[in-house]
C-alpha cells in the first residue's frame, strides 16, 4: 500500500516539472514557432505595387475584354473645334426688299421643318408708302393715270401700279425652312430676314485652325455623330483671320450628316500628310488615375493587370495614337476599363 502511494507521488512530481520548466529540442531538432498562416484573396483586389488581381469569374461578370496591339505610322491628328453651316449653294434667305405688311402666301406661311421648292411663293410683302406719299395716295394716283389711260404713257400707268404691288417672297432654292420669324400682319423693314431655307443633305463643317501652315497640309478629317465617325473631305481654307484663327472648310462626301442643326458645335479631328509612330488604341482603353495621369491597363496573366502612364496624340473618334508607355504584343483593356479602374 505505501509502495504504491509512493509511486504515485513520484509520477504527480514528474508531472509537474514537466509542465512548470520549458523544453528544449536536442541537437539535429527544430521545434521553432510555426509560421503565420497566409491569407488568400479570391476577390478582385489592387496589390500594393498598384497591379489588380481580377479572378476568371469577376472578368467575366464586368465583361473585360482586351486587344493586342502592334506599332505602326499613322496620320498625325489634330482635335479642332469646329460647326455645322449651311453650304451657300444649296440654301438662301428669304428677305423683304420694301418695307411693308406681311401676308401670307397661296398655301399660308412655310413652318419650320416644311419643305418647299425652288421658286415657290411664301409670303407676300404689302408696301406700306409709295414713291410720292402713303399708300393711299399711291392708290390715288393710280387710278387717276387708269382714267386717263388714253393721253397717259403706259409707262406712267405701269410705275404706278408697281409702286403698290405686293412683293412675293419666293424659296430661292429646294429644300425645308429653318427659320421662321413672323406672323401674319406683322410690319417688316427692308432687307429684314423673313425665312431661311436649308438643304439637310447638302451641309458644310467649319473648323478653325490657329496654326496657320496646318492649312496646307491637311489630307481629311472626321466627325463623329451620334456616336458614328462621319469621314470629311477638305475643299481648302480662308487666308483671313476671323477671332486670331484661319477657317477651313469640309464637305460631307455621304448623307450621314441629315439631321444635325445648322449652327451644332462639333469636334473635328484633322488627319495631316504628316505620319506619326506609335500604337493604335482603342479610345475606350484610356483612364485616369488618382494622380490624374493618362493610363492604359496591359493584361500580364491571365488573373493580374497592371496600369501603364501613356503619352498619346489623337487619331479619330474612337481610336488614338500611343507614342511611348507600351510595346508590341501588350494585351490592352478596351472594354469595362473605367470599372477595373475603380477596384481598390
Amino acid at each position: 500500500m505505501k509502495k504504491g502511494a509512493q509511486v504515485a507521488r513520484i509520477g504527480f512530481l514528474s508531472f509537474f516539472i514537466s509542465i512548470s520548466f520549458p523544453s528544449y529540442a536536442g541537437p539535429g531538432h527544430d521545434h521553432g514557432d510555426s509560421p503565420a498562416a497566409v491569407e488568400h484573396f479570391d476577390g478582385p483586389k489592387r496589390q500594393v505595387n498598384g497591379d489588380v488581381f481580377l479572378p476568371k469569374q469577376a472578368q467575366r461578370q464586368l465583361f473585360i475584354e482586351t486587344e493586342q496591339i502592334e506599332s505602326g505610322s499613322f496620320s498625325k491628328t489634330y482635335d479642332l473645334a469646329g460647326k455645322v453651316i449651311m453650304d451657300p449653294n444649296y440654301g438662301g434667305k428669304v428677305q423683304a426688299i420694301v418695307a411693308g405688311r406681311v401676308t401670307p402666301g397661296p398655301k399660308g406661311f412655310p413652318l419650320p421643318g416644311q419643305k418647299v421648292k425652288k421658286g415657290e411663293i411664301l409670303a407676300y410683302v404689302t408696301p406700306e408708302s409709295g414713291p410720292n406719299g402713303s399708300r393711299s395716295l399711291a392708290e390715288s394716283r393710280l387710278k387717276r393715270l387708269r382714267e386717263l389711260s388714253d393721253t397717259v404713257p403706259k409707262k406712267m400707268i405701269e410705275e404706278a401700279e408697281a409702286a403698290i404691288a405686293n412683293e412675293e417672297l419666293r424659296a430661292p432654292v429646294s429644300g425645308i425652312i429653318s427659320t421662321m420669324g413672323i406672323v401674319s400682319g406683322q410690319v417688316v423693314d427692308a432687307r429684314q430676314l423673313i425665312f431661311e431655307v436649308v438643304n439637310p443633305k447638302k451641309l458644310l463643317i467649319e473648323a478653325l485652325a490657329y496654326d496657320a501652315g496646318l492649312v496646307n497640309d491637311i489630307a481629311g478629317g472626321t466627325v463623329t455623330v451620334n456616336d458614328k465617325t462621319i469621314q470629311l473631305e477638305y475643299l481648302g481654307g480662308g487666308q483671313a483671320l476671323r477671332e486670331q484663327a484661319l477657317p477651313i472648310m469640309f464637305s460631307v462626301s455621304s448623307e450621314e450628316i441629315s439631321g444635325v442643326p445648322v449652327g451644332q458645335s462639333l469636334r473635328v479631328l484633322v488627319n495631316t500628310k504628316n505620319q506619326v509612330k506609335g500604337w493604335k488604341i482603342s479610345a475606350s482603353a484610356l483612364v485616369k488615375n488618382s494622380s490624374n495621369q493618362n493610363i492604359i491597363w496591359i493584361k500580364k496573366s491571365p488573373e493580374l493587370f497592371e496600369p501603364k502612364p501613356v503619352f498619346y496624340e489623337p487619331l479619330d473618334g474612337k481610336h488614338f495614337v500611343v507614342i511611348s508607355g507600351v510595346s508590341d504584343k501588350d494585351r490592352v483593356v478596351t472594354k469595362s476599363t473605367t470599372l477595373l479602374n475603380q477596384i481598390r
